[in-house]
């Protein structure tokens, strides 16, 4: 593994830490500070439609500007750094709501890059190996975060949590420095992305484009809010105890997510991507219903173990399709950024639609209606999501190589 490499690994790390302290914790921690679920539910909200909203140009940032990247990702490390502070000085509805802004504006600009960077280190065939990497490193980060917030939640202020996420850009900053490839990183990134205004057309007309983005809507409508709403009942059952089984709920899956990331890049390219999207998109109902009918919240951690499973597909697909369907084509970066913004209205949609149901109808009811979405979303890549690996495109080496 390259320096480069390296930086790029202990990068996804922290960033995946500094991320923990969103999620599960933010809900807790505005309920504490007597926030309605409707309330909490439009703010998550907002942040998602900025995200939205900042996905593709934030794509034709990274793409008009190659030889910057560096300093991109130090601007959005910055303000990802800048967000949690926010929220740990002054938890009231207009300062939270820009911190979520600026959080979901910063991530916009993060993804694309780190993809592009991604790209150009491994090339095509190589590419779901280095998305494991970050999978996995990304994990490990959100583990440990996990963790170590949840010893927080538990034993300081609530407002320690974001504290502590704050103080993760330093070291964030410090592996930047360690990503020093970018003469030969843009060079590749030219090669594998320079693509034209007919091109850019073609891909969308793409009728796979348009079936896996509503996938996506649809996998991210039964999945983000689960946790959230979990998390407010955990608390009202178990108090002060509550923020260790949070962070179990939250430690679980990334757990899953590093042993299992680097086997799906492989396997992706050794098998495919349908077979793996049907297996991770049948999770989605059945975690749904297993939170709508168990009561005890330390049998919910288990549970969790799916969407760790589920969650490592997702993100490698949408890396790896968007490969698929720029090969040759260009755009890479601008196809991720809209499958980004599909997932992205499916966030936005799981937040409000959770928040809705759930004062209205009650927890129970929430779940169901999360867990149908999930249902949805399998349908659609059952009925109508063809593979798109193309199979020339990996070698007899790389098929040895990549032997999960």
């Amino acid at each position: 593994m390259t320096r480069c490499d390296r930086g790029l690994s202990w990068l996804n790390l922290l960033l995946a830490g500094m991320g923990s302290a969103y999620g599960a914790y933010i809900p807790v921690y505005l309920t504490a500070h007597a926030w309605t679920q409707t309330r909490i539910g439009a703010v998550l909200t907002v942040a998602t439609v900025v995200s939205m909203i900042c996905q593709v140009p934030a794509a034709l940032i990274v793409d008009a500007y190659p030889q910057h990247r560096g300093r991109i990702l130090v601007g959005s490390v910055l303000a990802m750094g800048a967000a949690p502070a926010l929220l740990a000085a002054l938890p009231h509805p207009l300062p939270v709501t820009l911190a979520m802004a600026v959080q979901a504006a910063a991530g916009s600009l993060m993804g694309p890059a780190i993809a592009a960077l991604s790209l150009a280190l491994a090339g095509q065939t190589g590419l779901g190996e280095r998305l494991g990497l970050n999978g996995r490193y990304g994990s490990i980060g959100a583990g440990i975060g996990a963790a170590v917030l949840g010893a927080f939640s538990t034993w300081f202020p609530d407002r320690t949590v974001f504290v502590a996420a704050a103080l993760l850009t330093l070291p964030a900053l410090f592996a930047l420095r360690a990503i020093r490839a970018e003469g030969t990183a843009t060079a590749a990134i030219h090669e594998e992305e320079e693509g034209n205004i007919p091109a850019a057309l073609a891909l969308l007309k793409d009728r796979r484009l348009a079936v896996f983005a509503l996938a996506l809507v649809l996998f991210q409508t039964s999945s983000i809010a689960i946790l959230q709403l979990a998390a407010v009942q955990i608390t009202a059952r178990l108090g002060s105890r509550a923020g260790v089984v949070i962070a179990a709920c939250l430690i679980v899956p990334q757990a899953m997510v590093a042993m299992v990331s680097p086997w799906i890049g492989r396997a992706a390219q050794r098998y495919g991507r349908r077979p793996l999207m049907l297996a991770a998109f049948a999770m989605l109902p059945v975690r749904g219903a297993l939170f709508a009918t168990i009561r005890n919240p330390y049998a919910l951690v288990p549970v969790q173990a799916l969407e760790g499973a589920s969650g490592s597909v997702y993100g490698m697909m949408l890396s790896l399709v968007s490969a698929d369907l720029t090969r040759g084509k260009g755009h890479y970066t601008l196809c991720m950024s809209l499958l980004g913004l599909a997932g992205g209205a499916g966030t936005a949609i799981s937040t409000a639609l959770a928040g809705w149901v759930s004062d209205g109808f009650g927890r129970s009811v929430a779940y169901w209606v999360l867990a149908g979405a999930g249902l949805l979303a399998w349908l659609t890549i059952a009925l109508a999501m063809p593979e798109t690996r193309d199979i020339g495109v990996t070698t007899e080496a790389d098929r040895a190589r990549l032997v999960p």
